[in-house]
């Protein structure tokens, strides 16, 4: 096995489970800032709108999109000014916008509630994988709140203008999902004066310790990881962690990450999403864009590697929809259903449930 091998297989297995290899550094996209005063929770009729987007350019322009039910003219506004309008359904392209840490904008219709959404990707210097939780539909059509909940892949790597900016952000606490030698090798930097807490989701698990030898090996490895997330008892007691952090903490943002912010990230923003009632189409689709946030770093690992090591490799650098599905059919399995998943495994009864819902539907 060549150097060049070396390198990549020892970043292969950073990225991944924390199989117990050295990390190397990945190229990261450029900065972009971040701010946001959480939006009040209030009364009043529900949102019209079925789907909206805030998608952001490398030009430094946003596309807008969105479609609601019952409603003759739409306006949406930034930094205080009308930006765009039209009809039911409509795009618009936003440019020219005074600089910010993070553009945010209010989509208002001529009936019911209003939405504040950014683009859902957080881009620092040292991260690719930082969105924002939120931004989906129920299906009871509330929405959940932007800027309060926060998924990333390794914080090792941030720079004083990247914690400046979280610190911006509000965000005042992170859970650490990763294991114990990860911790070690690639600590954290977190923003000032947050809240730093470990929730290791494969505590004591001692799995994990080798690397495939086939595409099939790879395969099941990441099935039976998703697996273990849901029964393992250090999964169980790490996702109770995340979740008890998020009901408790209505006042700051909170952010949860692993190494590539893609499988116990992963599993751990399907399940709030899912306790919070967005489809779980949506769900899906959420969880595997981390294929597409990744994708110029997993370019960069396969690139260097033989076709045979790259084909072992890939199923460990993808997010795919039985690796998530492996998860819910372990939810079945052990637990039923989802409700009882929650109650019995992570804590969250009827009560915490209602509560961490109020806090961040709107609608």
């Amino acid at each position: 096995m060549n150097k060049a091998t070396l390198s990549a297989t020892a970043l292969v297995s950073a990225l991944t489970l924390g199989l117990p290899l050295a990390p190397t550094a990945l190229a990261s996209p450029s900065d972009r800032g971040l701010s946001r005063a959480h939006e009040p929770h209030r009364s009043g009729h529900s949102i019209p709108f079925t789907e909206a987007t805030v998608t952001a350019g490398s030009d430094g322009s946003y596309t807008l999109n969105w479609k609601a039910e019952g409603v003759r003219r739409v306006e949406i506004r930034a930094h205080g000014r009308v930006v765009a309008r039209g009809g039911a359904t409509g795009r618009a392209v936003v440019s020219g916008l005074p600089a910010a840490d993070r553009q945010w904008f209010r989509f208002d219709a001529d009936r019911g509630r209003g939405l504040e959404l950014a683009d859902r990707l957080v881009r620092l210097s040292g991260t690719v994988n930082l969105r924002d939780a939120g931004g989906y539909r129920t299906e009871d059509g509330r929405w959940v709140r932007m800027g309060e909940v926060y998924r990333s892949d390794a914080l090792d790597r941030l720079t004083p203008e990247d914690r400046a900016k979280l610190r911006r952000l509000g965000v005042r606490t992170v859970f650490d999902l990763r294991m114990e030698d990860e911790r070690a090798k690639a600590p954290d930097r977190v923003p000032a004066g947050a809240d730093y807490v470990v929730a290791d989701v494969f505590a004591g698990s001692g799995a994990f310790q080798q690397l495939p030898r086939t595409p099939a090996e790879a395969e099941r490895m990441m099935v039976d990881a998703e697996k273990s997330m849901v029964s393992g008892e250090g999964g169980k007691k790490a996702y109770r962690q995340v979740l008890d952090g998020i009901a408790e903490d209505d006042a700051r943002s909170v952010l949860f990450h692993c190494t590539a912010g893609k499988d116990r990230t992963g599993w751990a923003g399907a399940a709030l999403l899912t306790a919070l009632g967005v489809p779980r189409e949506t769900v899906m689709a959420d969880y595997l864009a981390s294929n597409t946030y990744r994708k110029a770093a997993n370019d960069a690992v396969l690139g260097q590697l033989p076709p045979a090591q790259a084909a072992v490799y890939k199923p460990l650098l993808d997010v795919r929809p039985e690796y998530l599905n492996s998860g819910y059919d372990e939810v079945g399995t052990a637990y039923g259903s989802f409700d009882r998943y929650l109650k019995d495994a992570l804590g969250i009864d009827h009560r915490e449930l209602k509560r961490l819902r109020e806090d961040l539907l709107v609608g």
